[in-house]
């Protein structure tokens, strides 16, 4: 079955590392799924407040409660309710902290939703906290008896040097291409437009193509590939050494084999 019918046709739980991930990875196909629900895992919101300040808040909460308010705007259009879209509360840049206990909160929605699909990031070193999340949402299915089955939208990853988005990596599998509608586009674009604080950053991606895939087996211990990853580009606490370390401890700690 075609990913696009796959995911119209099932239960799909998203679960994205930040407000705004879901709309540029899967925001046009939002619409055509059976009733999603959604689950973040970070607020959005760097405790170093330099995002927040950038933004024009002196609080964290303050910026974290605007991001919120952004997402819920953008699901609306979608046909989405607030009632179906949860946050985890981890701190923006901080998933790769809490990545064992992100696995065990996942898998506890899992037994409670039991979706039969679950769309998320792929392990592509773009950001951490993408990569954090791809980890839990693939620890998590091992820790329950019957797993739904997982699917990637695309996010960002570097390509020599540089920020590459709306497709995975080139060793990886292309993906299914889903064309937007005329209609679909332009409710993505009203979709992106919510989300003021991000526009800067939100205006890279496209608006025309979709891209999936059925999740690759990771083996999270293993660098995305070769070279330096995106975000070790920027002083956002963390590096590739430091996070698949981070990576192996988790997977440890849940009893989960690496290539997971």
């Amino acid at each position: 079955m075609p990913v696009e019918e796959a995911l119209s046709r099932r239960s799909v739980l998203i679960v994205a590392a930040h407000p705004d991930d879901e709309t540029i990875g899967c925001g046009g196909l939002l619409g055509r799924m059976r009733s999603p629900r959604v689950l973040h895992v970070t607020d959005g919101a760097p405790r170093n407040l330099v995002d927040a300040r950038a933004a024009g808040f002196e609080l964290c909460e303050d910026y974290a409660a605007a991001r919120r308010t952004e997402l819920l705007n953008a699901l609306e259009l979608a046909g989405v309710s607030a009632q179906r879209a949860e946050c985890l509360e981890i701190a923006d840049q901080e998933a790769s902290l809490a990545m064992a206990d992100l696995a065990r909160r996942i898998a506890n929605l899992l037994r409670d939703l039991r979706p039969s699909a679950i769309l998320t990031h792929p392990y592509e070193g773009g950001h951490p906290d993408h990569d954090a999340t791809a980890l839990a949402v693939h620890a998590a299915s091992n820790l329950i008896p019957a797993s739904p089955e997982i699917y990637e939208f695309t996010s960002y990853h570097a390509r020599n040097g540089v920020m590459e988005v709306g497709c995975f990596l080139i060793d990886g599998e292309a993906g299914e291409p889903v064309v937007l509608t005329n209609a679909e586009r332009e409710r993505k674009q009203r979709m992106v437009e919510c989300f003021a604080t991000q526009l800067p950053m939100l205006r890279n991606f496209p608006l025309d193509i979709e891209r999936f895939r059925t999740a690759p087996v990771y083996d999270f211990t293993q660098a995305p590939h070769a070279g330096k990853l995106f975000y070790e580009n920027f002083d956002w606490g963390m590096t590739g050494t430091r996070w698949r370390d981070l990576a192996a401890e988790a997977l440890n700690e849940l009893g989960v084999v690496a290539r997971a």
